[in-house]
């Protein structure tokens, strides 16, 4: 299976995961119904709703009767994940680490299935904030976004579904640090939110090289040194053959008996003289 796929194949289970748990627990639990999960105490499923981010964390801001904190939160979210599945597509074709590439992956996922909350939940779902009872499902438009008059029938003004709760244990604070008890862990937040904790939480403890100065150029000059260290083959350069009908030149060492030496073209030249070889000459 391709690199591509496998990412694809990740985004796709968490966000089937996410949305499977969240239409449970929106049509068979009643708001802030609470069950152990295990039997354990500080394990739960929890059901509530949120207006704003991650961790139950809100957006407000408003201009007289209409809070537009919530549009400008779906907005930036739809944003962000076009931008998340532009960046994991940019990381596949520079051939980036994988493990970096599937964090981002889950980013992208958690991104997406907080995204469907908040732009369909109110027109497919029954129910309004405070009231009691188990949602339903409903005709597309017909949700609680109509009967609570949002804006454009609560399209991009959904609530987002959160269950997982963790109420681990409550710490007693010193009184130097103000006294009191503090619950650990307290926020409640969905299968999204924990998708988006894990990718940040791997890219800082086993990703951070990806960050370093200059990693991606730093890769693509070793390629380009590794290209450049290749010796290339020598090429033989081909032996002149002097042309037998071109005339020797006193410049060219094709003349015969011409020596680098002065003193030898002296004999050479007192030999001609004389008319004898230069073999035959009586020796002195």
């Amino acid at each position: 299976m391709k690199q591509g796929y496998k990412v694809a194949l990740l985004v796709l289970v968490v966000l089937l995961i996410d949305q499977a748990l969240k239409f449970y627990i929106k049509t068979n639990f009643e708001l802030n119904q609470d069950v152990k999960m295990f039997g354990l105490d500080w394990a739960r499923l929890h059901f509530v709703e949120n207006r704003g981010m991650a961790f139950g964390i809100e957006f407000n801001m408003s201009h007289g009767d209409f809070d537009y904190g919530k549009l400008l939160l779906s907005s930036f979210r739809i944003i962000m994940v076009i931008g998340l599945i532009w960046y994991t597509r940019m990381l596949m074709q520079a051939k980036a680490p994988m493990g970096f590439v599937y964090c981002v992956g889950l980013i992208t996922a958690g991104a997406l299935g907080n995204i469907i909350d908040s732009t369909f939940y109110a027109l497919i779902f029954s129910g309004g904030y405070h009231d009691e009872g188990v949602a339903q499902l409903m005709p597309f438009g017909q949700g609680y976004g109509l009967t609570e008059n949002l804006p454009m029938n609560g399209f991009l003004h959904g609530r987002v579904v959160d269950m997982f709760y963790f109420p681990m244990t409550t710490i007693q604070l010193p009184e130097w640090l103000g006294g009191g008890s503090y619950l650990f862990f307290s926020p409640i937040f969905n299968v999204a939110d924990a998708a988006i904790t894990t990718g940040i939480t791997c890219i800082l403890l086993f990703q951070r090289r990806f960050f370093r100065d200059g990693f991606m150029e730093d890769q693509k000059t070793t390629e380009e040194t590794a290209v450049t260290e290749v010796v290339p083959e020598e090429t033989e350069q081909e032996e002149i053959v002097p042309d037998p009908e071109t005339p020797a030149t006193p410049e060219s060492p094709a003349v015969a008996g011409v020596s680098d030496h002065p003193q030898d073209n002296q004999n050479n030249q007192e030999d001609i003289s004389s008319g004898q070889p230069a073999e035959s000459k009586p020796e002195h």
